[in-house]
């Protein structure tokens, strides 16, 4: 809170906050006494993550060596849904599965990648993304110099992925139903000249039949259940 009130005291006037779920010894109370904080703090946006443990960290060992115990995956899903309630309530609009903002707050940089849209990274470590090529800057800042000084600007570049028209195609339908609006059929046929309906009816159908999406519209989307299935869904176009 101190941090928060600091950065609106110098003048920060678009603020997000991180809330995390599914931590050890974690209660729905104690969540959502995290969440009234926050709601009173008035931030602009609002990020929730469930809990990830990561090997080689001390929470991972303490969990695998059962010294601390994790909210179990049902509880973790009834954590969400009473976060995305009460932020709902408090007039956070749901935009993207795991953020919520104000009116006109919602995430320009975060939406345009969910959107597939290019930008480039400039800096040491940055990362861009133009024409189906991601690549990113070396993470030495001595090199990074280096190379600009001596006009070697390509060996600053790491190529991570390079992507084909059929890999472009499944990668916007997975960022596109990460938003709550879903992905935009219109918009897909505009962009790649296909009409997902038709491209991926299989899996489509399939996970209709699984109660999972719905088209509604323009847009195909992820149900309530898919919405706490997220990743059977996401899986379906890796």
């Amino acid at each position: 809170m101190e941090i928060y009130n600091l950065a609106r005291n110098i003048g920060f006037n678009n603020i997000n906050v991180d809330l995390m779920l599914g931590l050890p010894n974690q209660t729905i109370q104690m969540l959502e006494n995290s969440v009234n904080e926050v709601i009173a703090l008035k931030p602009e946006h609002i990020s929730i993550y469930s809990l990830i443990l990561e090997e080689n960290t001390k929470l991972f060992d303490l969990v695998n060596q059962r010294e601390l115990i994790l909210t179990s995956e049902d509880e973790e899903r009834k954590m969400y849904w009473k976060v995305k309630e009460m932020l709902e309530k408090n007039g956070y609009i749901h935009y993207e599965i795991s953020n919520f903002a104000k009116k006109d707050f919602k995430s320009k940089h975060n939406s345009d990648c969910w959107e597939q849209k290019e930008y480039i990274g400039i800096g040491c470590s940055a990362h861009s993304y133009m024409n189906g090529k991601r690549y990113s800057n070396t993470e030495s800042i001595e090199k990074y110099i280096d190379d600009i000084n001596n006009n070697n600007f390509d060996k600053n570049i790491i190529v991570h992925e390079i992507q084909k028209k059929e890999d472009m195609e499944k990668e916007y339908m997975l960022l596109g139903l990460r938003k709550i609006e879903g992905v935009s059929i219109k918009s897909y046929k505009n962009k790649f000249g296909d009409n997902p309906i038709f491209k991926y009816d299989k899996i489509l159908d399939k996970l209709a039949k699984e109660y999972l999406i719905e088209v509604d519209g323009d847009y195909i989307r992820l149900t309530d259940k898919g919405l706490d299935l997220a990743n059977v869904v996401w899986e379906e176009f890796v």
